[in-house]
């Protein structure tokens, strides 16, 4: 099982676990937290999404500062640095091995090791700037 939160578009956003979440896939299955002990899965559709995040907690921690979007934060980790502007205006810094602009998304994994985020698929539909850094 996954922890996920799948952030839309639109601005909806819904937490839970996966266990069939594909890149390649057009649609996956999110069991949302407030029915884990029970109930349907909801389908998502991929095409809808802005990104789906991978995190440790579906928790959070709304009082952390995060160094996400700090390219000084980057440690040794594997990939290429990447800066990611999505359309509503969010950057997103990181490190990636699979960005590929004829894809339909790519992975990134955050710079800050404190973070929430273990990795995040971005959707490339729903981004507006995508540069190595």
């Amino acid at each position: 099982m996954n922890r996920v939160v799948a952030r839309f578009q639109d601005g909806r956003l819904i937490k839970g676990l996966t266990l069939d979440f594909q890149p390649g896939k057009a649609v996956f299955h999110l069991m949302p937290e407030d029915r884990v002990s029970g109930g349907r899965p909801v389908e998502v559709r991929v095409a809808e999404l802005k990104a789906v995040f991978f995190v440790k907690s579906l928790a959070g921690d709304r009082e952390r500062r995060s160094r996400e979007n700090d390219p000084a934060a980057a440690g040794a980790g594997a990939g290429r640095l990447i800066r990611v502007v999505f359309k509503d205006g969010e950057v997103l810094v990181g490190t990636t091995q699979g960005y590929d602009r004829s894809r339909p998304g790519f992975f990134v994994v955050p710079v800050d090791p404190k973070s929430n985020n273990q990795r995040c698929f971005v959707v490339a539909a729903a981004t507006q700037e995508v540069a190595f850094l």
